[in-house]
């Protein structure tokens, strides 16, 4: 009853419960393990919080497996507006999985290094220490590279949001402007990282339309008007 009366309540829910995991890994995980100057102290973290990491990889992992169904219940929800917008925001969410669920391994690889066991043993713990240190950096700029899809879905959805009718525009316009956050956080940090804390500065006022759109539809939903028939969707693009 509630999905059918106002589907984007379901979407939200389902929006917020899948973001809660990667939530845990993007931010809550390198918070307590990662040290930034300090090789040496983000090792010993790592060693020392190992099923925290772990989890932090689990819950990395989940969120990108689920996160499909959001999009696909986004899909639902706006495909009413314009089905080729729709559909180019699914590819671009699909496209961002399979990149963050390949750059998990570097996390792996950095518990094997952290492990130091079997046929690592010939290395010493201070070489072992600095490759870990390198796939630990080789996982954040993996992030870097999904980030970029993280980004460009936003911008065919704030199209849709716009477009809609019975959702505000300015969530629509918000989405727009936190899809180039990502994309410039990302670019920068890949290409000029002497510039990425500056530029990350810069970002933050513009990097909260997706956690808008999400709060919008869990309190206030989205009810789509019924379709006219495939001319009009044809039309609106």
């Amino acid at each position: 009853m509630i999905s059918t009366q106002n589907p984007g309540r379901v979407t939200g829910l389902l929006y917020l419960l899948v973001s809660i995991p990667g939530v845990f890994a993007l931010m809550y995980v390198p918070s307590k393990v990662i040290v930034h100057g300090n090789p040496t102290a983000t090792i010993n973290n790592i060693a020392a919080s190992e099923t925290l990491f772990r989890l932090g990889i689990a819950a990395q992992l989940t969120s990108q497996a689920l996160f499909i169904f959001v999009a696909l219940a986004l899909y639902d929800l706006l495909k009413g507006v314009n089905q080729r917008h729709a559909a180019l925001m699914v590819a671009l969410i699909v496209v961002s999985i399979p990149i963050a669920f390949l750059n998990e391994l570097n996390a792996i690889a950095t518990l094997v290094l952290v492990h130091g066991a079997g046929f690592l043993s010939i290395f010493e713990k201070p070489q072992r220490d600095a490759l870990a240190m390198l796939f630990v950096n080789l996982h954040s700029h993996g992030f870097d590279v999904a980030a970029i899809f993280w980004g460009l879905w936003l911008f065919p959805l704030g199209l849709l949001v716009y477009r809609s009718g019975f959702l505000p525009r300015i969530l629509g316009v918000l989405l727009i402007a936190n899809c180039f956050t990502y994309l410039l956080n990302s670019l920068t940090s890949l290409v000029l990282p002497q510039y990425e804390d500056i530029v990350s500065r810069w970002m933050i006022p513009f990097q909260f339309g997706e956690l808008l759109f999400m709060i919008w539809l869990l309190i206030l939903g989205a009810n789509p008007k019924p379709s006219a028939g495939p001319a009009s969707s044809a039309a609106v693009g």
